[in-house]
């Protein structure tokens, strides 16, 4: 698939800044990874009902035609909820992959690493970069290099020690906390200045996708958005 930008095309999407400042209010973006494009639709107005507005559909690269089914899966969920969502694109890892995103409506870019290439592409592009980082020295290249939000990852890994050391002198560097987030984890992480996350398996059950029970998605979704209407000042 080529990706071809045409700057005229930007137009068509919600301007950056917005973009931004909506998912500083809403705090949670849902990691959508593995949810075949016939239940794409279902499972995120499911995350919607239950008070979630943003979704990460991530690049599969262990499929040769997982690049064009993830293009193919945001433009439907583009032209299905338009700016009722934000709807951005994981797991990207080259430029490539950022215009093709770009192309097909993703408001955001998600990677697992810091790669300068990447954020500064996302950034020609007019588009949100959320690039993933682990120690000090990577979360300081991504945010001078032009991310928006520095992606900690795995944050359930690193524990909430790790996670508070790094933020003493780098709170000035909005952080997203990405990797086996619980809501009582998601309060505690809260509690010491993580600001945003990203929650994927334990948000969006592939079992109950596959099942219809998509009910419980929107269940699980409001245990998320509950603690942030206990924890958001």
């Amino acid at each position: 698939m080529e990706a071809i930008w045409d700057d005229r095309q930007k137009g068509d999407y919600m301007e950056e800044a917005q973009v931004l400042k909506k998912i500083k209010e809403d705090h949670v973006i849902a990691i959508i990874r593995g949810v075949e494009k016939k239940y794409i639709i279902p499972t995120v107005q499911a995350l919607k009902d239950g008070g979630i507005k943003a979704v990460e559909i991530t690049f599969d690269h262990t499929s040769p035609n997982g690049i064009e089914e993830t293009a193919e899966k945001i433009r439907i969920l583009r032209n299905t909820f338009k700016d009722e969502m934000n709807i951005g694109a994981g797991t990207v890892l080259s430029c490539k992959e950022v215009e093709i995103a770009a192309e097909s409506g993703a408001d955001y870019m998600i990677s697992p690493d810091t790669n300068v290439a990447v954020i500064k592409r996302t950034k020609e592009l007019g588009k949100v970069s959320i690039p993933g980082a682990l120690t000090p020295s990577e979360i300081c290249v991504a945010y001078s290099s032009g991310a928006d939000i520095v992606k900690i990852f795995p944050a359930g890994n690193l524990g909430l020690g790790y996670i508070k050391s790094i933020l003493a002198p780098l709170k000035h560097i909005p952080m997203c906390a990405v990797g086996g987030i619980t809501p009582e984890s998601m309060e505690q992480l809260r509690g010491i200045g993580i600001q945003y996350f990203g929650i994927g398996g334990k948000l969006i059950s592939l079992a109950a996708v596959h099942s219809g029970d998509f009910q419980k998605i929107t269940d699980t979704a409001k245990e998320y958005t509950s603690v942030l209407e206990k924890t958001v000042k």
